[in-house]
């Protein structure tokens, strides 16, 4: 069992990780170094974050169900996809500030017209229930099976914000791949793991 120092340091090491891109900008925003296009920066650079800590998030599990050392990995599964959905409503906000310049018209129809804002939004929007209920105080509300059931809706938002990604680059830019394919080979790993893991058990009961 991991000590309580060590759970906290590993906490904390992870709070400043992954609020360091988000000090990164706020000092590039003030000391006016963020490029020639610092709108353009901060959109790529928070949406990328939301994407990157969405998978890691994801990743936990698998890691568990591979080595039940790595079981102490659960307690950093909300707090990665609290800063997930932080840095998602980070990059909606941007756009809504700096692009659509809070012009609600403007933004319904960007949505209507832009396919990879209304993948965005969809992606964000069903980051909003998951957020709403990290805590435990939901959790015992909705109760195990309901809680988790609802959660499995990360990995659509996952799939909504990868799509979002590639429709948003221009045709040719690869960027989006590496995300792409780590988040391809988590969900592929989900069932198989599944599938092992019953079969140690079953192996194991004869």
């Amino acid at each position: 069992m991991m000590k309580r120092s060590t759970l906290i340091l590993l906490k904390t090491l992870t709070w400043i990780a992954c609020l360091w891109s988000m000090a990164l900008l706020v000092y590039g925003a003030v000391t006016n170094t963020l490029g020639p296009d610092p709108t353009a920066n901060i959109e790529l650079t928070t949406g990328y974050n939301t994407l990157l800590l969405l998978i890691l998030s994801l990743a936990i599990t698998p890691l568990r169900k591979l080595s039940p050392r790595l079981s102490w990995l659960i307690k950093f599964r909300r707090l990665l996809g609290l800063f997930a959905f932080f840095y998602g409503t980070v990059h909606l906000l941007t756009y809504v500030a700096l692009y659509a310049g809070f012009n609600v018209q403007t933004m319904l129809d960007d949505i209507a017209k832009r396919k990879f804002i209304t993948m965005g939004v969809a992606a964000w929007l069903l980051l909003v229930p998951l957020a709403l209920t990290s805590t435990n105080w939901a959790i015992r509300k909705l109760g195990g099976k309901n809680w988790n059931r609802l959660h499995k809706l990360v990995y659509v938002a996952a799939v909504c914000g990868i799509i979002h990604y590639w429709w948003q680059v221009k045709t040719g830019v690869l960027s989006p791949l590496r995300l792409t394919l780590v988040l391809a080979v988590l969900l592929a790993a989900r069932p198989v793991l599944t599938w092992w893991q019953r079969r140690k058990v079953r192996a194991a009961t004869v």
